[in-house]
């Protein structure tokens, strides 16, 4: 029994009292989890994030670089360090929607990714993919956008695997600049 805390029905599993590491707390989750800046329609116009981040600094909307038909930004709510999206500017909801110039700059971005994560990281792997539509796990499926997340030998540990939360060890913001940094020009 941790100390501090007494046997009594109402004080175990934390309930009732404050059980130091028994709990992560994440409250800035439930920003995601009721649906905070998802868009309220399909349209470009109708609240995408995706479609307002260019518009921001890029400190402010996490950018990590910029090209002539997609961006490359921060997930808000990532799955390992560095986990980053590539974004067409254009509001399309489907890859078939590419036209080739989007087609061939996401490419050669998603190689740019990689390289700056090995180099601002060490990332030894990566998944890469796009949830297409709602029912394949797209959180915005309205505007298409290609995760790239870097990998780790034995970065699965126990937070996720038994408390269903993941550690990040560093700052979005602090992130964000470290692979700004290392971008291949």
């Amino acid at each position: 029994m941790l100390s501090g805390m007494t046997s009594e029905p109402e004080h175990r599993n934390g309930a009732g009292a404050p059980d130091a590491f028994q709990r992560l707390w994440t409250p800035h989750r439930m920003a995601y989890i009721q649906g905070e800046n998802k868009p309220t329609g399909p349209g470009a116009g109708d609240g995408c994030p995706f479609c307002a981040i260019p518009a921001e600094s890029d400190e402010d909307g996490l950018v990590i670089a910029r090209g002539t038909h997609v961006y490359a930004v921060l997930n808000l709510y990532p799955y390992n360090s560095g986990h980053l999206m590539l974004v067409p500017y254009r509001h399309v909801a489907d890859y078939t929607e590419l036209d080739e110039p989007e087609t061939l700059e996401l490419a050669d971005l998603t190689k740019r990714a990689m390289t700056a994560l090995r180099t601002a990281s060490g990332a030894q792997g990566f998944n890469i993919g796009m949830n297409q539509g709602a029912v394949a796990g797209a959180g915005i499926a309205a505007h298409l956008h290609q995760h790239v997340v870097p990998r780790w030998g034995g970065d699965v540990n126990f937070m996720p695997v038994v408390g269903a939360t993941k550690v990040l060890p560093q700052l979005l913001a602090d992130t964000r600049k470290m692979l700004a940094d290392s971008w291949p020009r």
